[in-house]
């Protein structure tokens, strides 16, 4: 069949708003129980105003009601609001910040006090007295973020109580047992740390009784404060702890035995990738133990903007790349000792739960689970898939180097004219120490199918690439951003790639992507020719003042310092006091109850643009936070953010 001839941008596409809001529901986390093996997820629905819900995987049956919203506001991020073991399941509820058992067949019974202020998560249950849990307790009584205090505490889920069990640091996370319950493991961090940048493994002996848990002999066993982050533990043995550390500049495996109280890399040679990614939310999984002996480990990696996975011998220190389709993993999950299960996206196929048998760990066998199994059959062909293409790029001045990743315009059905280039949108992701990695997204798709390039840039501070890399913000954020965005633009639009129309790029992002937007347009105003903001950063001043605790002083090493060390450069910053330099038309999009970056910093910038007659329109979801949770709202954002290009453009129909 003939291509029809029609311009970039215009294309008809088959991915319509109505097919991205039915792919709906979004997989938050995977659940195991370690007893019964039994598979749940955490699954939000924004045809339900966002809530969130715990689905047994394999049946997709909704464990919980319509008045529950299994959720957790710890970090603000959040993340694992619940746990299963043997059969019972224990989580959070967003409303009262309670946590509440689940027996099946009865109603959930609240198991902690009431308390509005307290905010649970990550919930370990005890092997042996298995109605003791220790998990993260957010004590928000003094709500101010300075005054904010986290703690490991003792739930116990007969008395209806909770107990002080480990405290002084600034931040904890990742309690973990060993399988006969004598120790506990757990990461601890301090300010002005966050867990990325410098974290420590604690471990403990336990002991325990009828009603309580206490702790001995408790040490720091990985990590240094400012220098090296230890994460992500857990056990492989009662007697083998295995984690990741960037000691040697990436994040590789790590194990500390308790019998000889040793850590050590795993890897005999390390390896430049990196196993984990910073932990922005609670509860991602990159690896897990595939036995309880500590012999075998299952793990992801980054590589090239793609996920990599690695069986290795805990014993040997070798390792073995396992051929996989899945471009995206994670809550990498063990289920039995030769069964593992995670999240797993691929560039042709929507994201699904993914069983991963590795039978005497030969070559492993990938099944999709559940309801959603079927996923990997899009609801068009698959000929309208963009594939991707990585590029590094080098910044001419300083010969630093730049990761990006490039979607054609694709489209069975149409064809450009002769010698047309296409609009581009060039996405920033947030963080700013985070990443967008490869992977089908409806909203790329979106974009492609009618004729747009895409390009996700990965710019100097990203995560993937080494902690030398991710170190290149420290002090330069609004710099090394800006700069390595502005180079992907004129890169990818001149020779020798010459992939886009210059005069038709956009820029988009969200949070801190939003603020990489808003500081490129006015430090290059004729970098973009438009450009959106969704609950991005304006006042660096503001952020400093109102972000909470999580953040609260992450931002310092960012720019260098605080407010009152270096208040020139945090006007300097600032795009609501360069607002002034802004040409290209600007979208900005804001949830009314973000307290991650609250609305004031919207309105900031808005007002300064619209003062000076420039062109921004301004959206103000109500009831939204960091982020659309809503589908009415997930509608409006890509309907306004499209409808905006095309208009500036000159592409409406």
């Amino acid at each position: 069949m003939a291509k029809s001839t029609a311009p970039y941008g215009t294309w008809t596409s088959p991915v319509t708003l109505e097919v991205i809001l039915k792919s709906g529901s979004k997989v938050d986390e995977l659940l195991a129980d370690p007893i019964t093996s039994t598979i749940y997820h955490i699954e939000r629905r924004p045809a339900e105003a966002g809530r969130t819900v715990i689905v047994k995987t394999e049946i997709g049956e909704d464990v919980v009601g319509k008045e529950w919203n299994v959720r957790t506001g710890v970090h603000e991020y959040g993340g694992t609001p619940a746990t299963a073991y043997d059969g019972i399941i224990y989580f959070s509820n967003l409303e009262d910040g309670r946590v509440y058992r689940l027996i099946a067949g009865q109603k959930p019974e609240a198991v902690t006090p009431e308390n509005k202020n307290h905010r649970f998560a990550q919930l370990a249950v005890h092997p042996k007295k298995t109605h003791l849990l220790v998990a993260i307790l957010e004590d928000h009584t003094k709500p101010q973020p300075a005054d904010v205090v986290n703690t490991l505490v003792v739930i116990d889920t007969n008395e209806k109580t909770v107990s002080p069990l480990i405290s002084g640091a600034d931040f904890y996370s990742h309690p973990t047992f060993t399988p006969d319950g004598t120790h506990i493991a757990w990461q601890q961090w301090f300010h002005p740390d966050m867990s990325w940048e410098g974290c420590e493994i604690g471990v403990a002996e336990v002991r325990v009784d009828t009603a309580s848990i206490k702790v001995v002999n408790t040490k720091p066993v990985a990590g240094r404060p400012l220098d090296v982050s230890a994460t992500y533990p857990v056990w492989a043995s009662n007697d083998l702890l295995l984690f990741v550390s960037d000691e040697h500049g990436y994040w590789n495996p790590w194990t500390y035995s308790v019998s000889s109280g040793k850590a050590s890399a795993v890897l005999s040679k390390p390896v430049d990738e990196d196993f984990a990614e910073p932990g922005w939310r609670l509860g991602w999984r990159f690896g897990t133990p595939l036995d309880s002996e500590g012999k075998y480990a299952l793990y992801t990696a980054l590589r090239e903007g793609r996920n990599v996975l690695y069986l290795i011998s805990l014993r040997t220190g070798t390792l073995e790349e396992l051929e996989s389709p899945y471009v995206h993993i994670n809550y990498v999950t063990r289920v039995t000792h030769d069964a593992v299960v995670f999240q797993g996206r691929r560039n042709d196929g929507e994201e699904s739960t993914v069983l991963c048998n590795i039978k005497e760990y030969a070559k492993p066998k990938f099944t999709s689970i559940g309801p959603r199994a079927n996923k990997d059959e899009l609801p068009f062909d698959r000929a309208y898939v963009s594939v991707p293409q990585s590029f590094v790029l080098k910044d001419p001045e300083t010969g630093e180097p730049s990761h990006v990743i490039y979607y054609p315009p694709t489209n069975p059905e149409f064809a450009a004219p002769d010698g047309e280039k296409p609009p581009a949108i060039f996405n920033v992701h947030g963080g700013p120490t985070s990443r967008t990695s490869q992977g089908l997204s409806y909203q790329r798709l979106f974009y492609t199918t009618r004729g747009w390039a895409w390009v996700d840039v990965n710019y100097g501070g990203s995560n993937g690439h080494g902690r030398k890399y991710s170190k290149r913000l420290e002090g330069r954020w609004g710099i090394t951003d800006v700069r390595d965005t502005v180079v992907a633009v004129k890169q990818l639009s001149s020779e020798p790639y010459s992939l886009v129309d210059h005069q038709r790029t956009a820029v988009t992002g969200g949070s801190a992507g939003g603020y990489t937007v808003l500081k490129t347009l006015c430090s290059c105003p004729d970098a973009f020719a438009a450009g959106t903001s969704s609950y991005g950063i304006s006042d660096f001043f503001k952020l400093a003042e109102f972000t909470h605790k999580f953040e609260s002083q992450y931002l310092f090493k960012l720019v260098g310092g605080t407010p009152e060390q270096v208040p020139d450069v945090y006007k300097e910053r600032s795009p609501v006091f360069l607002a002034g330099n802004i040409k290209a038309p600007l979208l900005v999009l804001q949830g009314s109850e973000d307290a991650v970056v609250p609305p004031n910093q919207a309105e900031g910038i808005v007002e300064n643009i619209r003062k000076r007659g420039g062109r921004v329109e301004y959206t103000v979801f109500q009831g939204e936070g960091h982020g659309w949770r809503k589908e009415e709202n997930i509608r409006a954002a890509l309907e306004k953010e499209l409808a905006f290009y095309e208009d500036v453009f000159g592409l409406r129909k």
